[in-house]
């Protein structure tokens, strides 16, 4: 019988003054009977609209439905199906615009909590299932993905299901991408993400970290090497700026620049002599979920105060709710309706403040969000040591730059169709590479797309 709570089961998480010092997961994760009690409010709806949410097209009633019978096993079998990386996933998708967007229980009450079902399966099966997985019997074709983040890793893995040889380039020493140097670990752990690749690893999925494609190899020179195929799955990681006075400054970061040096480079931890500012006061510019990441970073790095300063209003905040949410309770200050127009500095070049303006909402632009227009006469100075820039990223320019044939819009994004061929014959590219900066989830879905289209692409050769 369903389970006809309106309400979630609550999700346990550290208190947030405790949980602001450190950088430990929040939520701390379901107990088999919250799992459960959880996976009993499914209605299992026949035309199961939770599943055209999900871009990986996950099996959600199925795998809801072993959970409310205590087939752990059964349900990550099940996720699995399809997801190359559901511990991930249950973490940082934004389900409440995907397939918790679409849940019927969402009409009269909180959607089912599928993210949080989808993560406690994949927990289950890291601490308790068997952690041997199956290598498929190679096809005899190899593929070269780049890029060891979402889309790469997604696209290697179902290519290796597929049977093919696949190796793929990373940049970093680390495998993972955005999971790994953006992310922070206190919403994704870096263990987690290290079991992930680990059973793509045992599938035969061949990571060469330190390997920057159009530097020491091209992507013209992995087909002379004897890759059928090449997808890119770089992402964008070029960070943008205002381009104000006073942002060479030091103590202005990229906010790309400050989660690495968290994040990847491990300046969280004692033990590691990682170069980083020591803030007192930090403004954070920007809205989204990296400006969060970001914010709540230099709260546990110790700065006593931090700013999120964004142009729009509460409404009009990219972010996730949840993030937001959680940024609140750890003490982030917003300061909607204002943007910087000048970083102020000291004689020795070190950031002292920056001078802001209040603005106001006008008719909606081409986003379709009203547009920020600037309060004449409202500037305002806010003291700060640190500014760090959150406005967005673009993709790297090296690889559509050293490769013939590869063409990108005026933005730089590579340019793919829907399956994600490029101009380039042989050559598949998705995730942020294409979209420019998006959501983990989507990377991954046009991973899987691409997967299926370079079977089909070298297939048709044969």
């Amino acid at each position: 019988m369903a389970n006809m709570a309106p309400h979630k089961v609550p999700m346990p998480e550290q208190q947030p003054d405790v949980r602001n010092h450190n950088f430990l997961e929040v939520a701390t994760g379901y107990t088999e009977e919250m799992a459960v009690e959880e996976a009993a409010r499914c209605l299992h709806c026949k035309n199961q609209p939770c599943v055209a949410g999900c871009p990986v097209n996950v099996h959600i009633p199925a795998f809801i439905e072993k959970v409310a019978n205590r087939d752990f096993a059964g349900a990550y079998q099940e996720i699995a199906l399809t997801n190359s990386l559901p511990a991930v996933c249950g973490r940082v998708c934004p389900q409440e615009t995907q397939c918790e967007g679409r849940c019927v229980r969402g009409i009269k009450g909180e959607p089912v909590g599928i993210g949080r079902l989808e993560r406690f399966v994949a927990d289950w099966q890291l601490a308790y299932g068997e952690d041997k997985v199956e290598k498929p019997a190679p096809n005899g074709h190899r593929v070269a993905v780049v890029g060891a983040g979402p889309a790469g890793l997604t696209c290697a893995g179902d290519l290796a299901k597929m049977g093919y040889t696949v190796t793929v380039y990373e940049a970093f020493h680390a495998a993972g991408g955005v999971l790994i140097y953006g992310i922070p670990e206190f919403r994704l752990p870096k263990s987690i993400v290290a079991k992930e690749v680990g059973k793509l690893e045992q599938m035969g999925v061949e990571i060469r970290p330190n390997m920057v494609i159009g530097r020491v190899d091209s992507v013209d020179e992995l087909f002379e090497q004897g890759y059928e195929a090449v997808f890119i799955g770089s992402g964008a990681g070029l960070p943008s700026f205002m381009h104000i006075e006073g942002e060479d400054l030091l103590g202005v970061y990229s906010a790309n620049e400050y989660l690495t040096r968290i994040n990847l480079m491990k300046a969280y931890q004692k033990g590691y002599d990682t170069p980083i500012a020591k803030s007192h006061a930090v403004a954070v510019v920007g809205g989204g979920n990296v400006a969060m990441d970001a914010a709540r970073c230099a709260k546990r790095m110790g700065a006593e105060t931090v700013y999120i300063v964004y142009r729009r209003s509460m409404e009009e905040l990219p972010a996730r709710a949840e993030e937001v949410h959680h940024a609140k309770e750890e003490g982030i200050v917003f300061k909607l309706l204002n943007n910087p127009v000048r970083i102020t500095g000291d004689q020795d070049g070190r950031v002292t403040g920056m001078e802001c303006v209040e603005m106001e909402l006008g008719e909606p632009d081409e986003s379709g969000r009203r547009r920020p227009i600037v309060k004449e006469g409202s500037n305002f100075f806010l003291p700060v040591d640190t500014v760090i820039m959150a406005i967005g990223t673009s993709p790297n320019p090296l690889i559509r730059s050293t490769t013939t044939g590869l063409e990108a819009n005026r933005r730089g994004c590579l340019v793919a169709d829907e399956r994600g061929a490029t101009t380039k014959p042989g050559v598949f590219a998705g995730g942020d590479a294409v979209t420019g900066a998006a959501t983990v989830i989507l990377a991954m879905g046009a991973g899987k797309t691409a997967a299926e289209a370079i079977d089909a692409y070298i297939r048709s050769k044969e």
